[in-house]
């Protein structure tokens, strides 16, 4: 295969329809794969400075959205580019929560600076820690169940699909930072002090929320690795291998793909919640396009079709994105996106399917062998 059909089908059929999945991952090799990236990251707060596990925690945030974005477009065909919009929702909602708490029931100060003088109606709703977690779950989903509805009952799919949410994703980081009295504009959120009752800043609360989201990671590709198991998993990789079959087979498609974008929408809200604590600031940054693409990079890296993929992508990406960043701060970006364009030229199914191939041709030389000695 030359490299011109490579960028075709990277971005025809494979970005926004057919992905190409990775042929020789069972579900035993993969659940073996994760406990083995799992059980590393466990361990590595034991080795690393407080620093260094906010800079990890940040990265199983990340690995969070990748298998959220992986169910969608690896399973399902659906190549959303504006993904970080419910990321920096599900931020936002924990600023806003930690905020309040820092504030100690007086007037946040961006606002004061503002000149408001009295809190925001919806701002009463993130008082309270259950308040706030049902607001981080709600909005987002309701958002994107919203947004599902209307482009997918009226067919709107592939490319037109990843444009439009791209310009979701140029609205809300527009309105955000116009919003300056409510949302604290380009600024964003800052200034936490407490994690429930633990100092933002201490150690104690750095360790307690790195195994929680950990906990998280591990609950969410339990989830989807169920939901692919079902009934439901297969109709969704049929939407994906032909959807004008699939709806002719008697499947309603928009509702399958509405259901698996609000569950991926939910679950990428919730790692963007578990984000702001590490990074101790949320901002409309987080919902730009770049941020969003940047997302899709981690699964097409690591993998698309596996889960896997998009956890070993997100991890790999981030931290050479921070090691070259750290080496080469003022051109760290091309190193990045070099890698990208390799993926896309000569990796189209990402360093799993290197992995995969690399495996089926030593274990069939390996049969090869024991057959010519027989």
């Amino acid at each position: 295969m030359n490299i011109k059909e490579n960028i075709s089908k990277f971005f025809t059929s494979a970005s926004f329809g057919n992905a190409q999945t990775i042929d020789g991952l069972n579900t035993k090799k993969k659940n073996i794969a994760f406990a083995i990236i799992i059980l590393i990251v466990a361990l590595l707060p034991l080795f690393l400075s407080p620093f260094r596990v906010s800079l990890v925690g940040k990265f199983i945030t990340y690995a969070i959205v990748a298998l959220s974005i992986d169910l969608i477009w690896g399973y399902t065909g659906i190549l959303s580019l504006g993904h970080g919009v419910f990321f920096g929702l599900g931020g936002y909602g924990m600023g806003m929560y930690l905020k309040l708490v820092a504030s100690q029931g007086r007037l946040p100060d961006f606002m004061s600076w503002s000149g408001r003088t009295t809190l925001p109606w919806f701002w009463e709703f993130y008082k309270t820690a259950p308040e706030a977690v049902m607001m981080i779950i709600l909005v987002p989903s309701a958002l994107a169940f919203i947004l599902g509805l209307l482009t997918f009952m009226n067919r709107i799919k592939g490319v037109y699909f990843s444009i439009l949410s791209q310009a979701l994703a140029l609205v809300f980081v527009t309105l955000f930072i116009g919003l300056q009295p409510y949302t604290g504009g380009t600024n964003g959120i800052t200034e936490f002090s407490t994690l429930f009752g633990l100092s933002i800043a201490g150690k104690s609360a750095k360790y307690m929320w790195y195994y929680v989201s950990l906990v998280f990671l591990i609950l969410t590709y339990c989830v989807f690795s169920t939901i692919m198991k079902t009934k439901c998993g297969r109709v969704l990789v049929a939407i994906r291998d032909g959807e004008n079959r699939a709806r002719f087979s008697g499947y309603q498609t928009a509702s399958y793909k509405t259901f698996v974008y609000v569950l991926s929408a939910l679950f990428t809200a919730i790692a963007g919640a578990l984000f702001v604590p590490f990074s101790g600031i949320i901002s409309p940054s987080e919902m730009s396009i770049s941020n969003s693409i940047d997302m899709a990079i981690w699964v097409a890296v690591g993998g698309r079709g596996t889960l896997i993929g998009g956890v070993i992508g997100a991890f790999i990406v981030n931290i050479m994105k921070t090691v070259i960043s750290e080496s080469f701060p003022e051109i760290w970006s091309y190193f990045i996106g070099a890698i990208f364009v390799l993926v896309v030229l000569f990796l189209p199914r990402g360093l799993t399917g290197v992995f995969t191939d690399l495996m089926g041709k030593v274990i069939s030389k390996i049969k090869k062998s024991k057959e010519a000695q027989a």
